[in-house]
């Protein structure tokens, strides 16, 4: 596929969204790790509503590189535990 389609767009709205929410409840109980959390919770969130700029813009490739990012962003913060979740489905770790 060549294309960046509506659905595919949403989809990754949708499963980025659920990430973020998912990690803005599980952020880490570890004192000297919240201020990280919150950063890449920051992060991940700007680039969230960035790509929703972009696609209210009809911009679908930076909407999708926005998602990407704020995807990664959640990732690495579950991957270095800043956020208690485990769903690999969401994020890249062990259940």
């Amino acid at each position: 596929m060549r294309e960046i389609t509506d659905e595919k767009l949403d989809k990754y709205f949708d499963i980025t969204g659920q990430a973020l929410n998912k990690a803005k409840e599980n952020i880490t109980k570890d004192s000297s790790k919240k201020g990280s959390a919150a950063d890449f919770l920051d992060m991940a969130q700007r680039y969230y509503d960035d790509a929703k700029y972009f696609k209210e813009k009809d911009d679908y490739v930076n909407a999708f590189a926005a998602l990407s990012y704020a995807h990664g962003w959640l990732d690495a913060g579950a991957r270095i535990k800043l956020f208690d979740v485990h769903d690999s489905k969401l994020f890249t770790v062990d259940d």
